[in-house]
């Protein structure tokens, strides 16, 4: 059997609340401990969608993270890491948004405009 690898993701825009952690979080801890391989992203680049000052993003990102690890989270078994730190990610969706035209985009099912 091999062991599943699990991306998931938090935006820290602010402190996590109940909702995260029953929607979300508890489910993470479980595929941690069940033997995933779990990747948990703080997502900062999400969150500048919405202005914020630079030094308040900074803070509920580490806040975010220290909350994770407080519920269950352990960064010995699983990987937290800032999204901004992994430039790949940041060239991987330039070049993504230059292939995917509206005309494309239009013809998927799911998208609504």
């Amino acid at each position: 059997m091999f062991q599943r690898r699990i991306l998931c993701g938090i935006q820290p825009s602010n402190v996590p609340h109940i909702g995260n952690y029953l929607g979300a979080i508890k489910k993470w801890i479980d595929l941690q401990n069940s033997g995933d391989n779990l990747i948990v992203m703080l997502a900062d680049l999400h969150a500048v969608t919405i202005p914020r000052e630079p030094d308040a993003l900074r803070k509920s990102t580490l806040e975010t993270a220290a909350s994770l690890i407080a519920c269950g989270i352990d960064p010995k078994r699983s990987i937290i890491y800032r999204q901004s730190d992994l430039h790949h990610h940041t060239q991987l969706s330039w070049l993504l948004g230059t292939l995917t035209t509206v005309q494309k985009v239009g013809h998927i099912p799911t998208y609504k405009v």
